[in-house]
């Protein structure tokens, strides 16, 4: 049956209105709720505030590195220490080191250019900072449905956005509803933020509809893998902070790789591969693992234990990327839309200062007895922030490496050591991107396939171990949420021209092609998608060369469950 149906049969669907419906209890969507409720205060007035999230809990799809500036949040909440936010670990020592396959050269910390300085800033678990932050917006009042995943954008007559409708529960692998079925709900509002994140399967809609990147760069990806480990405490140096480039990438491959120290005697590190990648024989996942063989790494591995995996794409093209983040009835907040700095490798303080200003042009509005039309207010306020000056300057950071690795190093050490040296804010000049990362694939036959080692299940490992530790886990009994626009086209083109790269770039095994036998006895190849270990990394919605993959949410409380990462 399909949704149309499906709501002719068992609707109408219950409805509850808001004045603000946010989607995502994220860094940028909780505050977007938070800030909504501060002004509403100090105004006297109330408005109400609705957050869905499809994770079991706040924080449970959360993934970064993560080193936090802390600036964006003093704005939101100017006693967050004495609120007990979840900041405990300072930088202590910044290093960035460019590795050979057995070597590594520091660059001396006086041609650390200021965006890999890191003083003040902290090293922290993104997860239970939001975490933290959902318990700050349910203090002010705010409504957080955990385990709803937003599966449908509403529209009113005149085509703005008016709210959002949850995916229905109870849907069994042949599309029919079980004993268990619930018909989603509507959620209504004056305004709906999208906070989804990365390549957010509504805000991807979204943009399509109202056009919001025309004249825009194509957007470009990164997919982070990472890991949490427990050290040898001999080895652990609280707030040390290690940046890496060069091997195992080659020269023309954007990427790049960290080591944080937190508290408690744990690391966590993590491998960033560019989703503009040309080799389809290339696995994000299997390169990650070959860098912690490196000496510099393994040194600090050795004798610990694995205790947490996770991915996640991060989206990196930055300001010249960035669509129009308002619409009819609506907003994009935090990587939905892409405020990523990726020359800081930072986005949590520019997600909460995106859903701040999102929240002063809605509160506004609202109070002029406005709602549903375009909260231009919001990108001109972001015309005018300290966060646009932040992405100005490093806007062309990630397309210099379509140049190469060295021309990179040098040409970013001028944008971003010598001109500020020399009194210059911003390079007077804008490299553009011209080509979106799935278009990026070479045929198979014009590269030279990648060997990697196998994993030896102590420094390094497979998928499906990986997947276990992730706390991953799916309804068996429903829809595959990694839906194909034409099934033959995996085998016809992806298979035949580029080698079935989504075998590789999936970071948690759900691609495989298999061997199947037909009628006739012959061997026919077939794409096997295990949606049950997907991570929500949307990997595959970005990267898919033919753009046949298509992520939908799954029911809610799907996915992973984080714990420290």
């Amino acid at each position: 049956m399909t949704p149309n149906s499906l709501l002719e049969e068992h609707g109408p669907r219950e409805s509850m209105d808001y004045d603000v419906v946010v989607v995502g209890a994220g860094p940028a969507g909780l505050a977007t709720a938070i800030r909504i409720k501060q002004l509403a205060q100090v105004r006297g007035s109330e408005i109400s505030v609705v957050v869905l999230e499809k994770g079991s809990e706040p924080g449970a799809h959360i993934l970064s590195g993560a080193i936090m500036d802390p600036g964006a949040l003093t704005e939101l909440l100017p006693n967050w220490k004495e609120l007990g936010a979840p900041l405990d670990q300072p930088v202590t020592d910044d290093s960035f080191l460019f590795l050979t396959p057995d070597g590594a050269t520091k660059t001396p910390p006086a041609l650390l250019p200021e965006c890999f300085h890191n003083e003040g800033n902290y090293v922290i678990s993104l997860g239970s900072v939001t975490r933290w932050l959902a318990q700050q917006a349910e203090a002010l009042g705010v409504e957080i449905f955990p385990g709803f995943a937003a599966a449908e954008v509403l529209y009113n007559d005149d085509g703005a956005v008016k709210g959002v409708a949850t995916g229905n529960l109870g849907i069994g692998k042949d599309g029919q509803p079980t004993g268990n079925f619930q018909l989603g709900m509507e959620l209504l509002g004056k305004y709906t933020v999208f906070a989804e994140g990365s390549r957010g399967h509504l805000g991807r809609q979204l943009i399509a509809r109202f056009k919001l990147d025309a004249g825009r760069d194509p957007q470009s990806y990164g997919l982070g893998i990472k890991e949490l480990w427990e050290v040898d405490p001999a080895k652990h140096q609280p707030g040390r902070v290690v940046h890496t480039a060069g091997w195992p990438l080659d020269s023309q491959t954007y990427g790049g790789a960290f080591l944080y120290h937190l508290p408690d005697n744990q690391v966590t590190l993590g491998f960033i591969t560019g989703l503009d990648y040309s080799n389809p024989w290339l696995s994000p996942f299997e390169e990650m693992q070959r860098w912690k063989t490196h000496p510099a790494i393994r040194a600090v591995l050795e004798g610990g234990k694995r205790v947490g995996y996770g991915a996640r794409a991060i989206t990196a093209g930055g300001l010249l990327s960035l669509p129009k983040t308002v619409f009819a009835g609506g907003a994009l907040v935090g990587c939905e839309a892409g405020y990523l700095n990726v020359s800081r490798i930072k986005g949590s303080h520019a997600a909460i200062k995106s859903g701040m200003l999102a929240a002063d042009a809605i509160v506004d509005a609202i109070a002029n007895g406005r709602s549903h039309d375009e909260l231009s207010a919001y990108p001109e306020a972001f015309e005018r922030s300290w966060l646009h000056d932040e992405l100005h300057r490093a806007r062309n950071f990630k397309q210099w490496f379509k140049k190469g690795l060295w021309v990179a190093s040098v040409m970013n050490g001028i944008e971003q050591w010598l001109l500020p040296k020399l009194g210059i804010k911003a390079p007077p000049w804008t490299l553009h991107r011209r080509q979106a990362d799935h278009l990026a694939l070479k045929p198979a036959a014009e590269c030279a396939p990648i060997s990697y080692p196998k994993p030896d299940g102590t420094l390094t490992f497979d998928r499906l171990s990986s997947v276990f530790i992730s706390n991953t886990n799916h309804e068996e009994n429903q829809p595959a949420h990694l839906t194909l626009k034409d099934t033959g086209v995996p085998v016809a083109v992806n298979l035949a021209r580029y080698g079935g790269p989504e075998s590789r770039y999936c970071p948690a095994g759900v691609y495989e092609f298999v061997k199947d036998t037909d009628a006739g006895g012959q061997e026919r190849d077939r794409l096997q998608i295990n949606a049950q270990n997907c991570v929500h990394c949307k990997t595959c919605d970005i990267k898919d060369p033919t753009q046949n993959i298509v992520w939908v949410s799954p029911e809610g409380g799907g996915g992973p469950n984080y714990a420290g990462m």
